[in-house]
């Protein structure tokens, strides 16, 4: 399933998907590579999604119909393609597993505050979508059995570094900034520099792996 639809003046959506899947990351990027080197210029960013991919255009360059025209031939096959071996480059980030939210996830979870942490280690997460805040990188999916709704009353401010989860998902604050997903540890990994290329290390069809650490291990780690 394929939908192409115009959003606003100067961008198309394109729907790829009505659920993820595990390949499907790595397909939107390998995707997303073909666009912009068929497209060039005229495009001005590409932004993907767990399931969409979000075209800006440049209405100097190119008008909608001509756009939908050469996206509709890239997109004739794209999910059947062989991705060549591709696996997504693999991040292991150490983590500090003392959030302040990890005896209350283990409680509504049924779980002991180590087993918590077992789950959420014992699997590689693949990065879905990169956005809400400079190097936010959604990762999934988690374990079912740590899957919580988002907490009923967001933080005002939650540190850089905060490896946190809600729903299927689970990801690391790069900024200090607002948040409302529940808080299991820190991490003194930089996820977002601005003057590093590319700025965010993450990219979309990663994988990530979070190795558990002590707090000396942290703290050596330039942990705050």
């Amino acid at each position: 399933m394929t939908r192409i639809q115009p959003l606003g003046a100067e961008a198309l959506l394109l729907t790829l998907a009505e659920h993820p899947d595990e390949h499907l990351p790595l397909r939107i990027a390998a995707l997303a590579r073909r666009l912009r080197e068929r497209l060039g210029d005229c495009l001005t960013d590409v932004v993907p999604g767990w399931t969409t991919l979000l075209l800006h255009y440049d209405l100097l360059r190119i008008d909608l119909p001509t756009l939908q025209r050469q996206v509709q031939t890239l997109l004739d096959g794209w999910d059947s393609e062989p991705l060549a071996g591709e696996t997504g480059r693999l991040h292991e980030i150490p983590v500090w597993y003392a959030g302040d939210d990890l005896p209350e996830v283990a409680r509504a979870c049924g779980l002991s505050v180590a087993q918590v942490i077992e789950l959420h280690t014992g699997r590689e997460y693949r990065v879905g979508a990169i956005g809400f805040a400079p190097g936010f990188a959604y990762l999934g999916e988690l374990d079912e059995r740590l899957a919580l709704p988002r907490r009923s009353t967001p933080r005002t401010q939650v540190p850089a570094g905060s490896l946190a989860i809600a729903e299927r998902q689970t990801a690391i604050y790069p900024q200090a900034s607002p948040g409302g997903w529940h808080l299991l540890g820190r991490t003194a990994a930089s996820l977002f520099d601005p003057q590093a290329e590319p700025p965010c290390p993450l990219m979309l069809g990663d994988r990530v792996r979070f190795l558990p650490i002590d707090e000396a291990a942290y703290r050596a780690a330039d942990g705050a």
